[in-house]
């Protein structure tokens, strides 16, 4: 009898142990996928784009700090970090890593890991670079949208031209660690010998360079600035808007924080759009896709931005037709 209770009793905790754990296993909280940022530019200088991700984010029903987590590596305008920060987000197992401000961030990223998937953002010509094998079919782990601007160079050039119709030498800033710099350079050399236009063509490999290229655009004595969309150029914009302004260039910008910062002019692919679209790569990548397969998006928007404000403070007057065609116009 005695030996019937203490099975019964044994059969009793058993039962008791489940119940307890069993609830505890259920309410076990599902895991929460994590997103690596890896970043060229400073936290202050990306951050307006960063936003429109996470705006992004919420629309496909990800909230950060709810049901996604975040990581965020910032290499301030520094190349060299880069390698450190893509092995930091590396280690952590992040699930997808974004890469942004320029091809250093995505190839640093690449070098880092090719099982980890990457969404690229902000780099003109991913095939010309070696990231991807082609648009439609990436291969790899790298996807994205680019913002396909090796081919506004061109535009770019036209637009100064129409704005300054007397302008002849133009000086523009390219990055010499860019390996689609002589994609750019045909490009804008093509359409200057159609517009009638000389190119003082400088080379910035870092920020330590701006100085001595602000000289020789002064000794080349051209007659305007064109700057390439290089991150080098982004994260010391300031710096370049004040040599532009010193010297009373007229100036055409990729990115329309320029304009914003007080440049003359811009036209591009809106880089927060760019980042907003990263957000649907990120988001079919979380729920099984191969970034692999997923094609890479080009821009179909473009936007123009006249600051009337600095053309005032250069003595510059805007043609009307050119006026009509801008998108934004700030006053």
């Amino acid at each position: 009898m005695k030996l019937m209770e203490k099975q019964i009793t044994g059969v009793t905790f058993c039962a008791m142990l489940f119940a307890l754990c069993f609830p505890v296993q259920a309410q076990q909280p599902a895991k929460i996928p994590r997103v690596g940022f890896l970043l060229f530019p400073s936290r202050s200088a990306i951050a307006e784009p960063l936003d429109a991700f996470r705006q992004g984010m919420r629309e496909l029903g990800y909230v950060e700090g709810q049901n996604i987590a975040i990581e965020y590596r910032y290499a301030d305008g520094k190349f060299d970090r880069l390698p450190h920060l893509a092995g930091e987000l590396v280690r952590s197992q992040v699930d997808v890593i974004v890469a942004g401000g320029g091809l250093s961030a995505i190839r640093s990223a690449k070098n880092a890991t090719s099982t980890i998937p990457i969404v690229m953002t902000g780099t003109a010509d991913p095939v010309a670079s070696g990231l991807i094998l082609s648009l439609a079919r990436p291969g790899g782990n790298v996807t994205g949208p680019t913002m396909g601007d090796r081919e506004l160079a061109g535009k770019r050039l036209e637009l100064l031209k129409e704005t300054v119709p007397k302008v002849s030498r133009v000086a523009v800033l390219l990055s010499g660690t860019s390996p689609t710099m002589s994609l750019s350079i045909n490009e804008i050399k093509t359409t200057a010998r159609a517009l009638g236009l000389q190119i003082q063509s400088v080379e910035v490999r870092s920020a330590d360079d701006l100085e001595g290229a602000f000289q020789t655009i002064v000794q080349g004595r051209s007659h305007a600035l064109a700057v390439d969309p290089s991150p080098v150029f982004t994260s010391n914009r300031k710096q370049i808007l004040a040599f532009a302004a010193n010297n009373r260039l007229p100036a055409m910008y990729p990115w329309r924080e320029y304009v914003e910062d007080g440049g003359l002019m811009s036209y591009a692919a809106k880089l927060s759009d760019l980042y907003r679209r990263a957000a649907t790569y990120v988001s079919k990548i979380l729920k099984g896709a191969k970034p692999s397969d997923l094609p890479v998006e080009q821009p179909t928007k473009f936007e123009f931005i006249i600051n009337l404000k600095t053309a005032k403070q250069i003595g510059l007057t805007i043609p009307a037709n050119v006026l009509l065609r801008a998108d934004k116009v700030i006053k």
